[in-house]
């Protein structure tokens, strides 16, 4: 009887137990149906909706032919699910050699136990056919788009390019990023139980903008042609560096511009940094006798000489101070202010330039625009240095006309000779001709500018460009002559300043500058070639053929005919 009592008892505490129990899960889970707390609704969100970015489509870079440079792939990223992987060692062990990564790395990102960790991103169809073989569970994969350089080295330095988040992070690709890179977009999509998403289900979303394309003022064939004969100066003379800039004159368009050594944007991370450094418009050297045209320039347009004056140029030696006897490449004795540009007598100049006040001197080389930016559109362009008047020194005066004493850029000096081609009006280079959207609407064009107001009257440019004419025909600049073109242009040398602060006897920068057809000129050229080695360094015997050789290919690509038959006659008894 008592254990019937006892038993009874206990029935009915466990029974009660249990009620209780079940009112209070009862009335927690009515209070998380009706009154869900934030903290729970969080969780439920977390578990079964999951934010989707949506990669914008980086923008394409032309050239002016609408070819295009830059463009994207749509490349497979790996991921894992390292929550889920079972044995992170074998997985490990399987994708290293596959994926070309150090295993203890992959071992550590796979047992890191987070839900989603990168593995490695943008891996070419064949790696990414590869892993997927392996059939690891928890391995997933992404599409993501890879910015590709379908023309490897070609107009490298003037592209730049873009990291593995489609950032730009050199040249154009850096500059117009902007414009480029576009907006991510996203939606929130709903998760099945095993965490794929239901794309039919969606709520909330911010529409991708993708990014306007770049359409440059380079030629593609014009660039290749530039390329090829930098490359082979640059071999040939196993030079510590070569520039060819090619201009248009008259609107101030880039068609052009090379640096050697160059890279691959595709692979930039192979470069060091002194390999995709853009030459023509970061680095800086004393141009040395192709300043002369400035020169040149400023007596004619002050009414200082006349064509035809007579110089005497010491027979090549001239002492100007006690201490400093200024010497001739040649001796020469009585010349025409014609002949001593043509020549390229620094004691001709020397005396000459005496002539011209320094404020007046000074007013020139800055209205060339020599000592500030010409606001190219890409990054990291040098002013050059030009010391204020107050800096001057006694000798000076006779540095400076000859091209000492200062310091330019490539690009600086392919504007200086454009502006005499161009009538004495001295144009803004560019390197962008429009950003247009994806249907061809232009959003933003670049019109031709002036960079500063008129430099020389047209008559004063007629007089340099005869001048030119001549340093071709028969002076320093005779290894630039073409065949059936009337060429002008100046050839410079000039030793550079060694860490000692003196100038070198065995290093040099070989310069020439030019344009052509004269009387309707298309293209204005710079070459610079730094450190030539050989017997041959000058401007006049390293520099000025390749000018001719890049003249000739865009003259016959330009389809420009002949000047006429006797010139055509006259060019061939030259060559």
């Amino acid at each position: 009887m008592m254990y019937n009592r006892s038993h009874r008892r206990k029935a009915v505490l466990v029974s009660l137990s249990f009620l209780i129990l079940l009112s209070v899960l009862s009335g927690k889970l009515i209070s998380i149906q009706l009154f869900p707390s934030n903290k729970i609704t969080k969780l439920v969100k977390r578990q079964h909706w999951t934010m989707r970015v949506i990669e914008p489509e980086r923008g394409i870079i032309f050239d002016r032919a609408m070819r295009k440079l830059a463009m994207n792939k749509r490349l497979d990223s790996v991921y894992a699910e390292s929550i889920k992987i079972k044995d992170s060692a074998r997985a490990a062990s399987l994708l290293s050699p596959i994926l070309d990564m150090d295993e203890s790395v992959l071992q550590e990102s796979l047992s890191s136990g987070r839900p989603f960790v990168w593995l490695k991103r943008k891996i070419s169809n064949d790696v990414s056919a590869s892993v997927q073989e392996l059939k690891i569970e928890a391995i997933g994969f992404v599409k993501e788009n890879k910015r590709f350089y379908p023309h490897g080295e070609l107009a490298s330095h003037i592209i730049g390019f873009a990291g593995m988040d489609n950032v730009g992070l050199e040249g154009a690709e850096l500059f117009y990023d902007e414009y480029l890179r576009g907006r991510p977009g996203w939606s929130l999509v709903n998760r099945d139980a095993k965490r794929r998403p239901v794309l039919s289900y969606e709520k909330d979303s911010l529409k991708v903008i993708d990014g306007y394309n770049l359409v440059l003022t380079i030629d593609q064939i014009i660039q290749y042609i530039a390329e090829r004969a930098a490359e082979k100066a640059f071999e040939d003379l196993k030079a510590a560096s070569v520039t060819i800039i090619v201009m248009n004159p008259k609107n101030g368009d880039i068609l052009a511009m090379v640096n050697r050594p160059t890279f691959d944007p595709n692979l930039y991370n192979n470069f060091v940094q002194d390999m995709r450094r853009n030459r023509a418009i970061v680095d800086t050297y004393e141009p040395g006798s192709t300043f002369k045209v400035i020169t040149a320039s400023s007596v004619l347009e002050e009414g200082l000489v006349q064509l035809q004056e007579r110089f005497f140029c010491e027979n090549g030696a001239y002492r100007v101070t006690k201490g400093h006897v200024l010497h001739d490449h040649v001796p020469h004795g009585w010349l025409t202010f014609e002949e001593i540009i043509d020549e390229s007598s620094n004691i001709g100049v020397y005396k000459v330039a005496e002539r011209i006040k320094r404020d007046r001197f000074y007013h020139y080389i800055k209205g060339f625009g020599f000592g500030g930016r010409t606001g190219i559109g890409l990054p990291g362009e040098s002013k050059g240095t030009v010391y204020p008047i107050s800096k001057w020194s006694k000798l000076s005066m006779m540095a400076l006309p000859m091209g000492h004493e200062i310091a330019v850029t490539s690009l600086q000096m392919v504007c200086a000779i454009s502006s005499i081609a161009n009538k004495g009006v001295l144009m803004k280079p560019g390197i962008v001709m429009s950003i247009i959207d994806k249907d061809g609407n232009i959003i933003k064009s670049e019109e031709p500018e002036e960079l500063f107001s008129r430099v020389v009257s047209e008559r004063t440019a007629k007089l340099v460009t005869d001048i030119l004419v001549k340093a071709v025909e028969d002076g320093t600049g005779v290894n630039a002559r073409l065949n059936g073109y009337r060429i002008a242009g100046k050839t410079g040398t000039a030793q550079k300043i060694e860490a000692s602060g003196k100038y070198s006897h065995d290093k040099f920068v070989a310069s020439f500058i030019g344009f052509a057809p004269v009387d309707d000129p298309r293209v204005s050229i710079a070459v610079v070639i730094d450190e030539p080695k050989g017997s041959y360094y000058t401007g006049g015997a390293v520099a000025a053929p390749v000018f001719r050789n890049v003249v000739s290919e865009i003259l016959k690509y330009m389809e420009i005919p002949p000047d006429n038959n006797e010139r055509l006659i006259e060019a061939k008894r030259w060559n």
